[in-house]
């Protein structure tokens, strides 16, 4: 068994593809239209399906936003450098809530960015 996607709802596609893909450097896997349902499906990741999880962006025609709700904590990824990540992302459009620098009570890197849902990306420096 392997994990294969993790799905978020988001409101706005269009703006939800340009985080993953401008500034987080992730690419469109695949993208299909159901206008029965009304939503649209969209995946992004960083390597082939086959060979790597991917996140599913849900956008359902009819809800402009989400709620978070309280359940939600983040997604990770693996960065070489979460000090240059940081700035990479901002220097693309993209939203830091935490600097890069050592976690609380430990020593490893990391630093939380924000989609444009309000989703946070724990960046985790390997």
């Amino acid at each position: 068994m392997r994990i294969l996607h993790t799905m978020l709802r988001v409101g706005d596609l269009e703006k939800s593809l340009a985080f993953y893909v401008d500034v987080l450097g992730m690419k469109l896997l695949r993208r299909k239209d159901y206008p029965d349902g009304r939503f649209t499906l969209a995946f992004v990741g960083y390597g082939p399906e086959s060979e790597q999880a991917a996140i599913e962006l849900t956008h359902n025609w009819d809800t402009p936003k989400y709620e978070l709700g309280t359940g939600y904590g983040h997604l990770a990824l693996e960065v070489r450098d979460a000090y240059a990540a940081c700035v990479d992302i901002k220097q693309r459009g993209g939203v830091v809530t935490r600097e890069a620098g050592p976690m609380k009570h430990g020593t490893t890197v990391i630093a939380f960015v924000q989609d444009p849902d309000g989703y946070k990306i724990e960046l985790i420096q390997k």
